[in-house]
Parts: structure tokens; C-alpha cells; sequence
């Protein structure tokens, strides 16, 4: 129900079902344009609210800037929620700060923001499902399974919340990833949704281009993205040459092959005419050598492609009980030198984190062995 007290559950403004009191992250300005008309108000008001909102202004006391005290009255009963709460916060020693938010249902997810290579930026990985149905074997998110997607509203919350802790440390939050829980591809109505937001010049002025979107290769959904409007980046994550190597990393590579997850790279690319980053985590003894090197060359051929070559944060055995251990240093530059050699763009990311469980779903799962 619209506008109602928020009871436990309630459609949000956007249509998803929210598993809570739906908050201000859940509508877009038309939805609330619209709203504010049925309520009998002046939809004029509905951009100053948003405008309010993301830039972490309290809407319900004074000073009110003009906002009627029935309006103010009217959207806290209608959205009483705050989105996401911070549960837990890690700090590691290169200056990332990882968050375990706690959605109104109970449910967790992580969030991370890295500081950037300008002391004043900052970026920002947030998550789209409640765990993640893909079963990478290297990852531990996978290892709690799959729960529900996130409302558009959540991943909105999570940038928000992410922007708070990066202006606490004197920073800006400048670009996101969605590279944390879950497959985007998977819920990307409301990834898309909440994309557009965060975007918008008026509400979380970043630019389609400052966002990122990451899949382990889902071709529908790429496809999908593609035929959207919506300008973000896309990431791949590819991780293996060949698809045997890819299968026994990420099973989801069993049901598209990685001459269809290119073909479906090729049409994004023909469509919004820029590079698409490919994302390979090295792993020791795994896909590190330099035949997959040369592997990786030949299949992604002259593409205008962007390889980022990831070290891993150990996260235990994974769901085969296979412990898989960061690549060395000598094997990591061995495979880098021959991706050189063979004209492909690649550099390292930088590891983040390890302190702090900054893996995937590692924060998440160690918090749920130990209470609040």
C-alpha cells in the first residue's frame, strides 16, 4: 500500500516489495512527482525533497524550506524507513572501510568504500542481491547462499551511506561499482532503477560513466543492459581462458560459453562505442600460467577491451572445499608480461583491504558467527 504506516511489508513506491517501512531512497522523482499530486500537494515540492534526501538533510523539523508542515507530516508517515543501518564498520590500514548495513528485514549486506589514488577521492562497491546464487568457488559470499534481490531503495541506501563515510574522511565519493554481494544481472530492474539515481545530476550527481556494472557473465542480462538506456560501464568477469578452467571456478560459465559472453561484450561495445573491462582474479596453480596468458590473448583477440588483473584475499576452502591461494608475485608479472606482449591493455588492481576481511562476503559471514 501507498502512503499507509509502515507496516513490516508494504510495496514501495517503485513497485518491488520492500521487506519494511519504505524510505525516501525508494522513489524516483517522477514516482514522487506523481505521489505528491495524489496527496493533493504541489509536485514542484518532489525534486526539493529528493535533492534533501541525498544530500542527508533531515525533512522533518525545522528549518523547513518552504515544505509545508502537511507535506513533512505526510512523507514521514509514508516514509518512515531509513533504508539501511550500519551494523558493523572495519577500517584497514590503506585507508578502506568496509560496512555490514543491516536492511529493515534484518538481512546484511556489505559495502566498501577504497580510497583513491587523489587523497581527496574516493570509490565505492555496493552489492545488489542478500548473498548470491552463482557459486563461485573462490568467493565467500556464495558460501551463505542466495536470499533475495535488494529494492532499488537499499542500493540506493548503500550509496548513500557509502558517500557519508567517504565526506566523514574528507573525501568524495566519485565512483561506483557493483562488484559486491550478488549477480547485478540478476536483479537488474532494480540495479538500473537505482543507477539512474545515483546518476542523476540533481540527486547523487555522479554520471552513468562513474558506474560500473559487473556480471560473471550473464548474456541476457548484458543484452538487456545494452538495450537499455541507461550509461553505465561494463565489467566481465571472465577468470579463465578456456571454459573447463571457468566452470570449476564459476559454474554459471557451464550454461554460456565464453565465445557467447564476448559475442554479447561485442554488441555493448557496437552499441555504446567504449571499452568493457574484463575482470581475471589470479590464482595460484589455477589460471596463472603463462599458456592461459596466451589463452586469454587469443580469445579476446583485437577487441577494445580493459583487462584488470585482481590479487586475491584468501577466503577459505571453497564450496568444493578447494583452497585456492593468491597467485605470486613472479607468476602474477609473468602472465602481465605476456598479456604485454600480445597488445592486450591490462594493469593490477590494487588489493584492498586484506585486514579487514575485505573479500566478498567475508565481513557478512564472520558476523554472523559472533552477535551484535
Amino acid at each position: 500500500m501507498l502512503g499507509g504506516v509502515g507496516g513490516h511489508r508494504m510495496k514501495s513506491v517503485a513497485g518491488e516489495l520492500c521487506p519494511g517501512p519504505a524510505s525516501l531512497s525508494d522513489p524516483d522523482l517522477e514516482t514522487l512527482t506523481g505521489l505528491f499530486h495524489r496527496w493533493g500537494f504541489d509536485p514542484a515540492h518532489a525534486p526539493a525533497v529528493l535533492r534533501r534526501w541525498y544530500r542527508g538533510e533531515d525533512l522533518s523539523g525545522p528549518p523547513s524550506r518552504r515544505l509545508p508542515s502537511a507535506l513533512r507530516e505526510r512523507l514521514a508517515v509514508a516514509f518512515p524507513g531509513e533504508g539501511c543501518s550500519t551494523v558493523r564498520r572495519q577500517s584497514g590500514a590503506d585507508g578502506t572501510t568496509k560496512l555490514l548495513l543491516r536492511m529493515a528485514d534484518g538481512r546484511t549486506v556489505e559495502s566498501v568504500l577504497m580510497p583513491g589514488y587523489r587523497p581527496d577521492r574516493a570509490a565505492g562497491c555496493i552489492s545488489s542481491q542478500v548473498g548470491c546464487a552463482m557459486a563461485c568457488d573462490f568467493c565467500a559470499t556464495t558460501r551463505t547462499g542466495f536470499e533475495r534481490n535488494l529494492t532499488s531503495g537499499e542500493i540506493v541506501g548503500q550509496f548513500l551511506a557509502l558517500r557519508r563515510e567517504a565526506s566523514a574522511s574528507g573525501r568524495r565519493l566519485q565512483t561506483i561499482v557493483f562488484m559486491g554481494m550478488g549477480e547485478p544481472m540478476l536483479n537488474l530492474e532494480a540495479v538500473l532503477s537505482a543507477a539512474r539515481r545515483i546518476a542523476d545530476p540533481a540527486l547523487g550527481g555522479l554520471g552513468g560513466r562513474q558506474i560500473t556494472v559487473s556480471t560473471v557473465g550473464i548474456v541476457p542480462g548484458i543484452d538487456s543492459l545494452t538495450a537499455s538506456e541507461c550509461n553505465v560501464q561494463l565489467a566481465v568477469s571472465l577468470h579463465a581462458p578456456d571454459d573447463a578452467t571457468r566452470a570449476r571456478l564459476i559454474p554459471a560459465g557451464r550454461r554460456f560459453p565464453i565465445f557467447e559472453i564476448l559475442a554479447a561484450l561485442d554488441r555493448f561495445q557496437e552499441r555504446r562505442g567504449r571499452p568493457v573491462t574484463i575482470q581475471y582474479c589470479l590464482l595460484s596453480g589455477v589460471n596463472d600460467s603463462p599458456a592461459q596468458a596466451h589463452g586469454l590473448a587469443d580469445v579476446l583477440g583485437a577487441r577494445a577491451v580493459h583487462v584488470n588483473l585482481l590479487r586475491y584475499n584468501p577466503t577459505g576452502p571453497g564450496l568444493t572445499g578447494t583452497q585456492y591461494g593468491a597467485s605470486t608475485e613472479e607468476a602474477s608479472e609473468a602472465f602481465s608480461q605476456v598479456l604485454a606482449s600480445r597488445g592486450v591493455v591490462a594493469h593490477f588492481r590494487r588489493s584492498r583491504g586484506p585486514d579487514i576481511d575485505a573479500a566478498c562476503g567475508q565481513l557478512r559471514a564472520r558476523a554472523a558467527l559472533v552477535p551484535a
